[in-house]
């Protein structure tokens, strides 16, 4: 007969027990919390980015005389203030009037359709695309929608969010400019003053990451916004202004944004003008892309923003994933900031390593 085994019994202090269920719940609680706020922290992460992208400008101005912080970024502010109105006045009134000729042509753009005439004409004579989406709202029972006025209502809210929102991420990122070095300090603060060193190094290094990487990346958006809208407006594209300023913005969200934004633009200006210039458009968009990719941002990020190609790709598609379009914008300086992290990581265990080991002398 064989031995009987003992029953092996491992016992938990409750100590250990409560001090899990406590992490656990205020994690949870973390967790619910940014969920239900996520619409503020949000805002809170645009105006980030917007203090990020300014504060250089802050501490140029104080290299150049203006020692008292409050001051230079009150210039600082007044001057972005100032260039984003003047690019407001310069633009806003020809994007109207565009977007007003394009809702006036929308109903043109549809018969032709309809008729099966055009350069999409096509898609009704063979595909018969209009009787399908007339039968997709039938079925889908498009006589059901929301009245007159729960519209009105739903876009006249919109508005007031969209405002109320402008209004708060300026002003927060107004304090965080005048608060921000003062909150890292309190920060600072609270380090071991052995390790305090070390961790200013990497909130640097992080600092210079991210901002890098907003300027740059502004910057490069607007170089391909002018640079659309150029071009379109020596072919003759109707809806240039537009165009351009929506390729400003969708080339701001990595990797998809600059594709996404060429269809748009090439199906445009192949229904508008024709073959030859949605052509034009199509060797414009992939030299450009070149040219951004192999120039433009190597220039412009310079030593900033170091990742991979992969690390690029992986981090825009879980940033989508997790937080779609804002989450897109804000993956590559958060995965530069991640990268730091590990970068000094390593660089402590390297250090930890070569060190000698020190011991202590033989007794006498």
């Amino acid at each position: 007969m064989h031995a009987s085994v003992p029953e092996r019994s491992v016992r938990f202090p409750v100590r250990t027990v409560l001090s899990v269920l406590v992490v656990l719940l205020v994690a949870g609680t973390v967790l619910w919390v940014t969920w239900i706020a996520r619409g503020v922290l949000t805002w809170v992460l645009i105006a980030l980015f917007l203090a990020l992208a300014i504060n250089p400008l802050v501490e140029w101005l104080q290299r150049r005389g203006i020692r008292r912080r409050g001051s230079a970024v009150t210039i600082a502010y007044l001057l972005t203030l100032a260039a984003i109105a003047g690019i407001a006045a310069l633009f806003i009134p020809t994007l109207v009037h565009q977007i007003t000729q394009f809702v006036d042509k929308v109903p043109d753009y549809v018969d032709r359709l309809t008729k099966g005439k055009g350069p999409l004409g096509f898609l009704e004579t063979k595909y018969h695309i209009v009787e399908r989406v007339r039968h997709a709202l039938k079925s889908g029972g498009a006589a059901k929608a929301v009245s007159g006025v729960g519209v009105v209502l739903h876009y006249t809210q919109s508005v007031v969010t969209a405002v109320v929102a402008a209004l708060t991420i300026a002003f927060m990122t107004l304090f965080m400019l005048l608060e921000g070095p003062t909150w890292m300090e309190r920060f600072y603060g609270l380090l071991p003053e052995a390790s305090r060193p070390r961790w200013q190094a990497v909130g640097h290094d992080i600092y210079r990451t991210v901002s890098g990487y907003v300027r740059g990346n502004l910057l490069i958006s607007l170089i391909a916004g002018v640079a659309t809208t150029a071009l379109l407006l020596a072919l003759g594209v109707p809806f240039s202004v537009a165009l351009g300023l929506l390729v400003a913005l969708l080339d701001l969200i990595p990797l998809a944004g600059a594709t996404i934004a060429a269809v748009i633009v090439t199906v445009v200006a192949y229904i508008s003008t024709g073959l030859t210039a949605a052509i034009v458009v199509v060797v414009f968009f992939v030299a450009y892309q070149q040219l951004e990719n192999h120039v433009l941002q190597p220039l412009v990020y310079g030593r900033t923003v170091q990742l991979s190609p992969l690390a690029v790709l992986i981090s825009v598609l879980v940033g989508a994933e997790v937080a779609g379009v804002l989450g897109a914008l804000g993956a590559i300086p958060v995965a530069g900031a991640i990268q730091v992290l590990l970068v000094d990581w390593q660089r402590e265990r390297r250090a930890a390593r070569a060190a000698p080991s020190v011991r202590p002398p033989p007794p006498a």
